[in-house]
């Protein structure tokens, strides 16, 4: 039975790897193993571990960070803490495979752990392009260490094939937030609200905004604009969900909680949301606003647009519904009366989602069960001729 190590660090991050945990749990040939680490232990993310427990997932490995500040020696101290922790964990599980998805920190941390350890890796969501985030060199990092790749488009696989890994290694699966549109029973209207404690507006935003980590100290400043466009929407519900520990993201979720409690008429705020609420207040608002990678993945499958505002998600392949601005508030203002405009909407039932159609998961799955590990951490370099 071949041990499939699966490693977790964010509420977001988790809520994608859900269905594939589901798929790789439910095989009969493949051994679930999981290692959580990163946010889902902290006070101030919501303790998230405790969604993984209620799932009915294993947690076989605890890995603690300290997040005791988002600057740069806070990010490299948890590192060097997640390193040394997830290196231990992977010596008692030994697994075959390790899963990662993405581009965080921690996610670089378990995948060096598993290079050290000898380990094969398996990497999702690689290839992709984020001009305005660290994220970026992380995410090409954790490729160049990888054995296997699950990437969401034709195009993302090109770009792993161009950093030099075999094309017989690199598989285009589509991205694993579509299959949790098409295979969740989302929450009706009525039962959100009772869900989350708050009653929907005439209009409805759902905002996520994060750090651009590439520039220095703008996060304040330009999430200051943006509340300052929100807070101008007449008769709008406004759905936060906090940041990321980025460097950063703490004067965002200082903002957010201080424009919360002062508007608790029009304002509700989380820490996470959890998968199905999330996704559910994603198919009821009438846009999403900031820069979260699910509004441009995920958002288009429920017929949602989202307005993606600044470099975060510079470079990612986009359709149709998302609209992109700058920071400046004329841009943000511009972008909102688009997405609510009756042409545009109309509009929304024609795009497509080039991020596949679904049964993503079971793809992942079945390439887990099937690859041969002999001999495949001895990567060699492809040189390009022509990609197939």
């Amino acid at each position: 039975m071949k041990k499939v190590c699966v490693f977790t660090g964010t509420r977001a991050e988790y809520g994608l790897l859900l269905p594939l945990i589901k798929e790789i749990k439910a095989d009969k040939a493949l051994k679930l193993q999981t290692i959580v680490s990163g946010m889902h232990f902290c006070d101030k993310y919501g303790n998230t571990y405790k969604e993984i427990l209620k799932d009915g997932i294993k947690i076989d490995a605890k890995v603690k960070m300290f997040f005791r500040s988002n600057d740069s020696l806070g990010v490299a101290t948890d590192m060097g803490v997640a390193l040394k922790g997830i290196s231990s964990a992977l010596q008692q599980l030994k697994p075959d495979i390790l899963v990662v998805l993405g581009d965080r920190y921690e996610t670089l941390a378990a995948a060096i752990s598993a290079m050290l350890n000898g380990i094969a890796i398996a990497h999702i969501h690689g290839g992709e392009v984020t001009i305005g985030a660290m994220d970026e060199s992380i995410r090409h990092a954790i490729t160049k260490m990888a054995h296997l790749h699950f990437v969401s488009t034709k195009e993302y696989r090109k770009r792993v094939i161009q950093l030099g890994e075999y094309p017989k290694n690199v598989f285009n699966v589509g991205a694993l937030g579509v299959d949790n549109i098409k295979n969740m029973e989302l929450l009706s209207k009525k039962d959100l609200e009772r869900s989350i404690g708050f009653v929907l507006k005439e209009k409805n935003f759902l905002i996520t905004y994060h750090p651009v980590t590439l520039e220095n100290n703008t996060a304040k400043k330009q999430f200051e604009i943006l509340l300052n466009v929100l807070d101008k929407q007449k008769d709008t519900g406004l759905i936060f969900t906090k940041a990321n520990a980025d460097m950063g993201s703490e004067d965002i979720n200082k903002l957010i909680d201080d424009y919360s409690k002062k508007n608790k008429d029009k304002a509700i705020t989380f820490c996470s949301m959890g998968q199905l609420r999330y996704l559910s207040a994603m198919k009821y608002v009438d846009a999403v606003i900031g820069n979260s990678s699910s509004g441009i993945i995920e958002a288009p499958s429920l017929r949602t647009p989202t307005v993606n505002i600044g470099d975060r998600q510079k470079g990612r392949i986009t359709t149709e519904s998302i609209i992109s601005c700058s920071n400046k508030k004329q841009e943000i203002e511009k972008a909102i009366e688009k997405a609510l405009s009756v042409k545009f909407r109309k509009k929304l039932i024609s795009f497509k989602n080039p991020y596949g159609v679904g049964k993503t998961a079971l793809k992942i799955t079945e390439k887990l069960k099937t690859v041969k590990l002999a001999g495949i951490l001895k990567k060699e370099f492809y040189n390009i001729k022509e990609i197939k």
